[in-house]
């Protein structure tokens, strides 16, 4: 039991910024793939429209971003001698970019892949789909600011 409580806070803070990396990667790239299967499809039709395709495609890269910024926001406060509380409190500080992360990534790739159809019928529209895209990272950044305050009140 006096492991747990020596090493049970830093791999609890340890687990908190990997999930941030870890989820809000994931969505990034099920996001970007998702943009960019429609992409492809587009540009293998009509080459002129890759940099705008692109342009929608690395849009849901943002989230692993975010994800990335909050662990090494977290993994600077980590240390070896923390408590079960202080590590629970990075882990829960982690929570709302690796789920919100994850999921909006998702979200906006189907986003940005339906904007590939707007770019493909209406090429002068394509920046309303850009604007459907950022509807969806705006939950991605408020995720990553709850995370961001969060960490902020966690004292080691």
């Amino acid at each position: 039991m006096d492991f747990l409580s020596n090493i049970g806070g830093f791999a609890l803070g340890l687990l908190g910024a990997g999930l941030a990396a870890v989820l809000a990667g994931i969505g990034s790239a099920k996001g970007t793939g998702i943009a960019g299967e429609a992409g492809a499809g587009l540009v293998s039709e009509d080459p002129s429209k890759f940099g705008k395709a692109m342009i929608l495609q690395v849009i849901p890269g943002t989230q692993g971003l975010y994800g990335f910024v909050i662990w090494f926001l977290a993994f600077g406060k980590l240390s070896v001698d923390m408590t079960v509380a202080q590590g629970m409190q990075i882990l829960c500080a982690c929570l709302p970019i690796a789920l919100g992360g994850l999921l909006s990534g998702i979200a906006q790739g189907k986003v940005a892949a339906a904007s590939v159809n707007i770019l493909a019928k209406k090429p002068d529209d394509w920046s309303k789909g850009m604007i459907l895209c950022i509807t969806v990272e705006f939950y991605a950044i408020l995720s990553l600011l709850a995370s961001f305050m969060m960490l902020g009140k966690v004292v080691i």
